[in-house]
């Protein structure tokens, strides 16, 4: 190995054990506020930094608006919540184009940004408003960019969405289109609190103690943080495993197992892939390593191919949990092709 060749190893090392000290620091000062939920946090936190979106699933209350008011304040990000109704337009999220008269009295169209305009977007029960009105995020989730009236406002970076719904099966909730499913990077169940962590939430609102969070990054390092994603080592050998993992949730593919086969009418897209491998990426740094492992693509495989994954009619008549065929597809897979 030559000079140079050291030199960048070392500091790839050097970036990847800055990169796992950042990353527990904002960890841990989250978890000042949030109580419990350290597996939804790290999710989270592992998309943020990934550069993806999160769907957060859950009955009211568990604290999931929390959490983003939380990051928003450690990562200081510029933060705006949408509350989703069955009434809501497209216009009321993208903003709207409205006739002003100038100085001189003459009219003008005049372009009045809407809250989509923000750095960490919360889209609290995003499955209350119409497909109409969600598919309104489908291009800022995607490009990071707003078109309307024929011009392109570009949003600052990072940007973030991070979405809240209840689960389908309550009155007055619209599935997401399949469309804007699979440009959520994670999809991440929300549990309910144990016996413990019910009762601290209970004494902190009884109590009504506040809790100051530190700022610790900002948008610039978050990017910063984002390129160095780029450097860590994926081995051929995982990141076929990541292929054949995705190939798995397909009910034609010879990496099938018997109930993908059975129940799934349709697997996960390419995209999922590629979400595996950053998420992998992300674990890897978190751990002060600059490669990957298989365990780092098994991690977060079901926040990445549980809402990919759509069941036919048996797999839904059995009320087959997909979360559960992932775990099928991992179990039933080898680490050699």
């Amino acid at each position: 190995m030559n000079d140079t060749a050291t030199a960048d190893v070392a500091m790839l090392e050097e970036e990847s054990s800055r990169f796992r000290t950042e990353y527990a620091r904002v960890r841990d000062e989250v978890a000042k506020v949030i109580v419990g939920q350290n597996e939804v946090v790290e999710a989270v936190l592992t998309a943020i930094f990934g550069g993806g979106n999160v769907l957060l699933e859950g009955v009211p209350g568990l604290g999931k608006t929390e959490l983003v008011k939380a990051l928003s304040r450690v990562l200081d990000l510029e933060f705006r919540r949408i509350q989703f109704t069955p009434d809501l337009m497209p216009a009321d999220i993208i903003g709207t184009t409205v006739m002003n008269a100038d100085e001189q009295g003459r009219y003008r169209f005049e372009f009045r940004r809407g809250p989509i305009f923000t750095q960490l977007l919360l889209a609290d029960e995003i499955n209350r408003a119409s497909p109409k009105t969600q598919s309104a995020l489908l291009e800022t989730m995607q490009e990071g960019s707003v078109t309307t009236g024929g011009t392109m406002y570009q949003l600052v970076q990072p940007f973030f969405v991070l979405a809240t719904q209840n689960p389908i099966e309550q009155e007055g909730t619209y599935p997401l289109p399949e469309a804007q499913l699979d440009r959520f990077l994670f999809k991440v169940e929300v549990p309910y609190l144990d016996r413990t962590e019910l009762n601290e939430v209970v004494s902190r609102t009884i109590l009504k103690r506040p809790f100051d969070v530190a700022k610790l990054l900002d948008g610039e390092r978050i990017l910063e943080l984002r390129r160095i994603l780029d450097k860590v080592v994926v081995a051929d050998p995982i990141r076929d495993y990541a292929v054949r993992l995705v190939l798995s949730t397909h009910s034609q593919s010879e990496f099938a197992p018997e109930a993908v086969k059975q129940f799934v009418r349709w697997g996960a897209s390419p995209r999922a892939a590629q979400a595996l491998i950053r998420a992998a990426r992300v674990r890897a740094l978190a751990q002060g390593r600059a490669h990957t492992s298989y365990e780092d693509i098994r991690r977060f495989a079901a926040e990445v191919l549980q809402h990919r994954v759509l069941l036919n009619y048996d797999g839904q008549a059995e009320n087959i949990a997909v979360r559960d065929l992932v775990r099928t597809c991992i179990e039933g897979l080898s680490l050699e092709a």
